[in-house]
């Protein structure tokens, strides 16, 4: 049985003679996440870092960094830049939260999110009522034994996510339009085929 080592950051750091500076509590989160916001960090800013490693001659981390700021000298204070920018920003945000705006986050998030994130396939069916201009309904408990998630106009709907495309999934005997949906940060990207719209629209 092959044996296995660990080594941690801080291990790893000391191997390389790399050394971290300390940041007070918190702020490296915000700072995290003021990156991501300000996408401060992007190759397009900063150079794609797996590339540049391996065109690197040096060894050390210091002629890392003389080589890095050699070919990118503006690289560190464009970042920067982006993300103080995000952080000024969040300084304006968080002195406008208040006890009663995080319960409504928090009710937001637990109350209307989870229903919303449930409850997809009905959406999509109501969506796709409306759109063709049909009725539209979930499946009864023997519908959903026959795969069946629900009926738009005449149409006997299965309602899965994108990642149901993967799977095998056994035959049935009855026809069932497949619409597959993804959940995106903007919401539902909803994919089915051209037999259910020339069905509904016959």
């Amino acid at each position: 049985m092959p044996k296995k080592d660990k080594i941690k950051n801080d291990e790893l750091l000391r191997l390389l003679n790399a050394h971290v500076p300390l940041f007070p509590k918190y702020t490296t989160q915000l700072m995290n996440l003021a990156n991501q916001n300000s996408q401060g960090t992007r190759p397009q800013v900063v150079g794609q870092m797996s590339e540049l490693i391996q065109l690197f001659p040096g060894e050390s981390l210091q002629e890392w960094e003389e080589w890095y700021l050699d070919q990118n000298p503006n690289a560190i204070e464009d970042a920067a830049n982006r993300i103080y920018t995000m952080i000024t920003s969040f300084q304006d945000a968080i002195t406008q939260i208040d006890k009663e705006m995080v319960s409504q986050w928090v009710a937001d998030l637990v109350i209307t999110k989870t229903y919303a994130g449930l409850r997809v396939q009905g959406a999509i069916l109501k969506h796709l009522g409306e759109k063709f201009n049909c009725t539209y309904r979930t499946a009864t408990p023997e519908e959903e034994g026959r795969n069946i998630d629900g009926v738009i106009g005449t149409a006997l709907v299965s309602v899965k996510p994108i990642t149901f495309k993967t799977m095998l999934i056994l035959p049935i005997e009855i026809k069932v339009h497949e619409i597959y949906y993804d959940k995106t940060k903007d919401g539902l990207v909803i994919e089915y085929a051209d037999s259910l719209e020339e069905e509904l629209c016959h």
